[in-house]
């Protein structure tokens, strides 16, 4: 695990689509939250079932966990580029990960773009690091994973989870699952 000073990692989704990636889209931000991010950005159309979703789980099972619209995601990364915080843009057309993420500094904030319509071509120029997560198509979800978990390494959850209603308990062979609502 890389030892890191206190920064915030954001998740911005770009160009999310109502009806066609309700799921994904709910399902990147889950995976933000699991593998380390402490905030989500929606971009694209306006829907409050992901957020509504990314809240809800986090009052269940703990930690804290930002999320928000952005009409204007691409002011969001100038103001953000200018500010000196680190983009990273995951995509299939991007560097190899292994060669890219040693290099990204863990100690800055971050913001991940991760898009789902098409991503306007002044991502990929305002972006530090343009990081392919293999060069095929395959999910973003999946690439964010892979990537959150090679660049900040395995997150401790008995700390960044904390204050739940629920704790599951790893088991081998059983669901183990404590309820702290009556505590």
């Amino acid at each position: 695990m890389r030892e890191a000073a206190p920064t915030r990692k954001t998740v911005l989704r770009l160009g999310h689509r109502i009806d066609r990636d309700k799921r994904i889209t709910s399902h990147l931000g889950l995976t933000a939250r699991a593998f380390g991010a402490d905030e989500v950005v929606l971009s694209g159309d306006r829907d409050p079932s992901p957020l509504e979703t990314w809240a809800s789980v986090s009052e269940r099972f703990g930690g804290r966990f930002e999320s928000r619209f952005e009409p204007k995601p691409m002011s969001l990364l100038r103001g953000a580029s200018k500010e000196g915080t680190t983009i990273v843009h995951l995509t299939m057309y991007g560097e190899p990960a292994a060669e890219a993420i040693p290099r990204i500094p863990i100690d800055r904030d971050a913001i991940i773009v991760v898009g789902g319509s098409k991503v306007p071509g002044e991502v990929f120029r305002i972006s530090d690091y343009n990081v392919s997560i293999g060069s095929q198509p395959h999910s973003e979800v999946a690439a964010l994973a892979v990537f959150l978990n090679s660049w900040i390494g395995p997150i401790d959850e008995d700390s960044r989870f904390s204050g739940g209603e629920f704790t599951i308990v790893p088991s081998e062979r059983n669901k183990i699952v404590i309820s702290h609502e009556e505590e």
